[in-house]
């Protein structure tokens, strides 16, 4: 199960008896979860109005920085193309799989110095994260244009022979080429009518050289001929050859451009197997930076939220829980009456599904419970916000 709950409930008489009930109580005795400590540092209160005001702040600032990092992750399995299946080994969050990095979190003192307010955390990690936003958009536009006209250019070099490049196929000694009247013609005829072209194409105008078409190739439907005819009937053959289903391609034998075309294929297979490392390189650096930003940004939800709730002085323990899956509901239930002395009507709400909506206290969530609760999923494809 990817999915974990961080929860804090005030400090008994100490934060590490709370800390103990909740594990004996949820690990020890029903093994309905797997616990951790999440440690949170001392970090500036500042006034309850700055604090309530934060609160909503920091929820909109949560769901902007989960959705900068699912599009970071889902991009980079869009890039790794066949390579997909290597995805979650290349999500990782501070060089540690997710689960590893919640589950052992420690505050980036560099990062989000605790000196600043809770307040200029919150603006440094929307900038950073709302900066990577900005550069994966510009990124990823400039590798899909590539990949797109790479993808066009190879569409052409395969398909039917209607649509498809037919450069490839022919070859100089197709054409007649540098007469003053004479002109080469492409045509592609349907394989059920090879026999009506080879007995019927000499009369389709006057003027055409007799004998003078060959069948270049084929594939399962269609057959490519070339024909030699004086340039001047050129419009009238190919009425008439319409007028059989039998297509005149737009065809001029060039060598420099039928060369610049293949050539082109190949600078842009070049360059996108050049932008491709540092790319992916890019998008598993800043999906790190992200998924930590994410849960720094759980860490001062919890703080405020504790704050807010509990009262000060600061006494606290926050908690992170692994369900097992088939217990969730039980660990709820066993959670309510821990903590249900802590805020009744959030045990009556929570069984009768009530949102209870206490406006800048980030309670109008549906999910309201007598203690500070914040769901964390670390599947990263679960692109449902």
């Amino acid at each position: 199960m990817t999915e974990y709950w961080l929860i804090s409930a005030p400090g008994d008489k100490t934060c590490q008896q709370t800390w103990e009930t909740m594990n004996n109580v949820t690990s020890k005795q029903n093994n309905l979860s797997a616990n951790y400590k999440f440690h949170i540092p001392d970090l500036k209160v500042g006034t309850l109005d700055q604090l309530v005001g934060l609160s909503d702040d920091l929820g909109k600032l949560d769901n902007f920085v989960e959705q900068v990092t699912k599009k970071v992750a889902v991009y980079l399995g869009e890039v790794l193309e066949d390579q997909r299946d290597k995805l979650h080994e290349n999500l990782l969050a501070n060089n540690s799989d997710l689960p590893a990095y919640i589950t052992r979190f420690q505050w980036d003192m560099a990062k989000y110095p605790i000196k600043q307010s809770l307040r200029n955390i919150a603006d440094i990690i929307s900038k950073q994260v709302a900066q990577i936003d900005a550069d994966l958009k510009t990124k990823s536009t400039a590798y899909n244009n590539l990949k797109g006209n790479l993808q066009n250019l190879e569409k052409k070099q395969t398909g039917s022979l209607l649509t498809r490049n037919l450069a490839d196929l022919v070859k100089k000694e197709h054409f007649i080429l540098d007469s003053e009247y004479l002109t080469t013609l492409l045509v592609i005829v349907p394989k059920a009518s090879f026999t009506d072209w080879h007995q019927g194409y000499e009369k389709l105008t006057d003027m055409i050289v007799p004998r003078s078409s060959q069948l270049v190739s084929q594939d399962s439907d269609y057959g490519l001929f070339t024909v030699t005819l004086f340039k001047k009937v050129v419009d009238e053959f190919k009425l008439h050859a319409r007028e059989k289903k039998f297509v005149v391609r737009d065809f001029t034998y060039n060598e420099e451009e039928l060369a610049a075309g293949k050539n082109e294929i190949t600078k842009l297979v070049t360059d996108k197997k050049k932008q491709f490392g540092p790319l992916v390189r890019w998008l598993k650096v800043n999906f790190s930076e992200c998924f930590c930003a994410w849960v720094h940004v759980k860490a001062l939800r919890v703080f405020v939220e504790s704050v807010l709730r509990y009262g000060l002085p600061v006494n606290f323990q926050a908690m992170l829980l692994h369900p097992n899956k088939k217990n969730t509901k039980r660990l709820r239930d066993v959670l309510n009456q821990l903590y249900g002395h802590l805020d009744s009507s959030a045990v009556q709400g929570s069984a009768s599904h009530d949102s209870v909506d206490i406006p800048g206290l980030g309670f109008g969530q549906s999910e309201y419970f007598p203690y500070v609760y914040y769901k964390i999923n670390v599947d990263m494809m679960d692109t449902k916000m």
